[in-house]
């Protein structure tokens, strides 16, 4: 047997030499989450950022999702830059009960999207895409068609991969001079609009007018920084995404338990649109339609409805523009951008009523309730007008309108807010609901005939 203190000091001598030898280098990253040297063989055109932290936040991120790839399956997921890497990984509980992935990473361009999205999107097979990019390529002074060119890749491959997949584009958001002038924004923005025109698997969100100033810059009060929202932001782009949201049956899946009050008819089950329809329209209709046409430049999209159709039993219309969901009648963003159309009610209302009911607009939303033929304008008031001093109205949240009809006279009031004091009517006619831009939803839609 060996000697103990032998045996101790060739102990010691290997700790000490094990520790002298150089630690073993970490293995080198996985390539597919570094950014390339050089543009050469890159999809897409304009700037991919390569600074130092920039490096490092890309890397570190898409290594972590890549842990994340079989857990992340199926979620709803949040594409771009560091505004919504700004949403946090939990986004501060503001959508419970939805599995939702983050993919955002700070100073990232619609190339680097482009470059990433295979690995960090597509391989989740995502239920949704909510999608905000392209404020750093113009503040590397990308031009507008070079990024929406990158743009339509996005798109096209999101497709691609699922031709189902419901994508809400949002707007850029807008900032400062300093950051990128207004004007620049806007163009942009006008050519999103028109990449995804027609197209109606592309929700087109309008978050630039929602945070915009009057002189098209971010506003101080949420935007500290004139780039990045603060939590006053956030909660505005969470209202924003909300209703739209609602429609693709992520959130609000079940209708509410409202109870009408006696006496009160409802005019909508909340499951289908039966006691609704497209209405025949009379040579007279015509003929004022053709008037009104020609005196106001938005008219030519105005279609002449000349043949009824009901939709009892069903919970969507022909065209899909009318929607029955979980207690919403929802008049949903038409992919052209602005299509006008009406549902009307198959049941006419000849004597005094009051007429009940709830709206909830996107931002910028524009559209209108018809009291026996005539429009009463119901809008997102605050941004499309024209009751733009209201106090008690709520930016894309449940807002109430009653009109009170006497005597072919009708009073309408937005949340108690007077809006139109002695509104002209009809002797008769229906009820009618306009879809016209953005997305309108109504609920507990409800009417009471007076003597």
């Amino acid at each position: 047997m060996k000697h103990p203190m032998l045996l101790l000091t060739a102990s010691l001598l290997l700790a000490f030499t094990a520790a002298a030898q150089p630690a073993t280098p970490p293995p080198p990253a996985d390539a597919r989450f570094q950014i390339p040297a050089t543009d050469d063989g890159l999809p897409g055109a304009g700037p991919l950022t390569r600074a130092d932290w920039f490096q490092k936040v890309w890397t570190q991120r898409r290594s972590q999702w890549a842990v994340r790839t079989a857990q992340d399956q199926q979620a709803l997921v949040f594409l771009g830059d560091s505004i919504t890497q700004g949403w946090g990984d939990d986004f501060g509980g503001r959508f419970p009960g939805v599995k939702i992935a983050n993919r955002g990473i700070s100073g990232d361009t619609t190339r680097g999207v482009l470059f990433r999205l295979q690995d960090d999107v597509l391989a989740l097979h995502p239920a949704g895409v909510v999608l905000l990019i392209g404020i750093n390529d113009l503040g590397n002074h990308a031009e507008p068609e070079t990024i929406v060119g990158n743009l339509k890749l996005i798109l096209a491959a999101l497709k691609q991969a699922d031709p189902h997949l419901p994508v809400i584009l949002c707007q850029v958001f807008p900032s400062t001079t300093r950051v990128c002038p207004a004007d620049r924004i806007k163009k942009l923005n006008e050519l999103y609009a028109a990449a995804v025109r027609g197209d109606p698997q592309i929700t087109l969100l309008e978050t630039w007018p929602l945070f915009a100033n009057a002189q098209g810059e971010a506003k101080p009060e949420e935007f500290p920084d004139l780039l990045h929202p603060n939590a006053a932001g956030y909660a505005k782009w969470t209202a924003a995404l909300r209703p739209v949201l609602a429609t693709l049956g992520f959130v609000e899946t079940t209708p509410d338990d409202f109870t009408s009050e006696p006496d009160f008819v409802s005019l909508f089950n909340g499951r289908d649109l039966t006691g609704w329809g497209y209405r025949s329209t009379s040579e007279a209709d015509i003929q004022s339609a053709k008037r009104w046409q020609s005196s106001d430049p938005h008219a030519a999209a105005w279609p002449i409805v000349t043949q009824a159709v009901s939709f009892d039993g069903r919970a969507a219309s022909d065209d899909g523009r009318y929607v029955a969901k979980a207690g919403r009648l929802i008049v949903t963003t038409p992919p052209e951008y602005r299509k006008i159309q009406t549902l009307w009610t198959t049941r006419e209302f000849p004597r005094n009523f009051i007429l009940k009911l709830e709206f909830r607009a996107t931002p910028n939303t524009d559209s209108g309730i018809f009291i026996r033929g005539p429009q009463l304008q119901c809008r997102d008031y605050l941004l499309a007008g024209p009751y733009t001093t209201l106090t008690k109205y709520r930016p894309q949240d449940w807002n109430e309108i009653v009109v009170t009809v006497r005597n072919n006279v009708a009073y309408c009031t937005c949340n108690g807010e007077v809006l139109e004091a002695a509104l002209p009517v009809p002797a008769t006619g229906p009820i009618g609901l306009e879809g016209d831009r953005g997305q309108m939803e109504y609920r507990r839609i409800r009417l009471q005939e007076l003597p």
